[in-house]
């Protein structure tokens, strides 16, 4: 299998138990030694009104983990544009980029990241319905490249800065929009997986070079669970499938401890939902995962993986981010 570059995506989940303390002390515990390792990147997820996430100030998080940290890229998988004025991202990550040079992304994503009553509360204004996230992406590029001292409203201190933008997509519609403004292209296949090859398909053929990209670029998340066997592997993963059960049931606690036999969690139904949400999910031993991804990659030819690994257990989790960068980084 040819080496190809890993990154994490990370939304610090709260375990049963734990508190946000806690899962952000995990978070920073977790990039300090996936840099150590030579992941690329380590992101984080805007999520809001979810009691088991603490991830929801997300360009507050970046800021701390790029702090705790000194070489890998931190950044936003995503900022949920919609949420936000464009020139106050425009100020947050030229100071992130100012504070921590070299080492920022900029992910952006459509949806709110949360309920329609949460969204109206983060006064999102957007009462025809209508929202232009290319008009909104543009406003925001505009901030960085700015160098008109007669331009009436300017970003400080983002005017100058270089902050690599990245499309985000969970379904066909962003893949469109990434391939006409030639940026690169990471796709949610970790829990939206129906429209992945489809997507990232569009997406190359339709892809225009421009400033930031000379060819396509498409990076996408998965879930990983890897262990010393399959048989421990399937039970950490447990804690992943319950937590989408979470989703499914509208009931999301912390993140519960691994069972024995998962089957004795969920109803048939709900287990043919968590399964068709998580497709795109690799469990198991070196030698499985090794053949797993070897197809995956194959079939996807992907220039980036980005994972996340949702484990109750921090060690496990660790260790299985070691145990994949040995797979796919040899």
């Amino acid at each position: 299998m040819k080496p190809i570059k890993i990154s994490v995506l990370d939304l610090a989940v709260i375990t049963q138990g734990g508190t946000a303390a806690t899962a952000l002390e995990r978070t920073v515990d977790l990039a300090r030694f996936t840099e150590t390792l030579g992941y690329e990147r380590f992101w984080l997820a805007e999520h809001h009104n979810m009691a088991n996430i603490a991830s929801a100030a997300t360009a507050v998080l970046i800021g701390h983990v790029a702090g705790a940290t000194s070489t890998i890229r931190v950044g936003s998988g995503g900022i949920m544009l919609p949420n936000h004025s464009p020139l106050v991202i425009a100020e947050q990550f030229g100071t992130l980029e100012t504070l921590y040079p070299g080492r920022i992304d900029l992910g952006l994503g459509r949806a709110p990241g949360t309920d329609q009553l949460t969204a109206a509360a983060l006064r999102r204004h957007l009462g025809n319905g209508l929202y232009d996230f290319k008009a909104h992406i543009e406003e925001l590029e505009g901030y960085f490249t700015n160098s008109s001292p007669d331009t009436r409203v300017r970003a400080f201190p983002a005017e100058g800065l270089s902050v690599p933008f990245w499309i985000l997509g969970s379904s066909t519609d962003s893949a469109y929009l990434a391939a006409e403004m030639g940026l690169p292209y990471a796709f949610a296949s970790h829990f939206a997986p129906a429209q992945f090859l489809t997507a990232i398909e569009i997406y190359r053929q339709r892809f225009q070079p421009s400033v930031h990209l000379a060819k396509p670029y498409v990076m996408a998340c998965v879930n990983v669970v890897a262990a010393p066997t399959d048989e421990e592997a399937k039970f950490l993963a447990s804690s992943v499938y319950q937590m989408f059960l979470g989703i499914i049931r509208n009931n999301r606690r912390g993140l519960q401890p691994p069972v024995e036999d998962i089957d004795e969690v969920w109803e048939p139904h709900e287990a043919a939902a968590v399964k068709q949400m998580t497709a795109y999910s690799f469990v198991g031993g070196p030698e499985k995962l090794a053949a797993q991804f070897d197809n995956f990659l194959k079939v996807t030819k992907l220039d980036e993986i980005m994972v996340t690994t949702n484990l109750y257990d921090q060690e496990a989790r660790k260790r299985s981010y070691a145990l994949l960068k040995d797979i796919l980084v040899p």
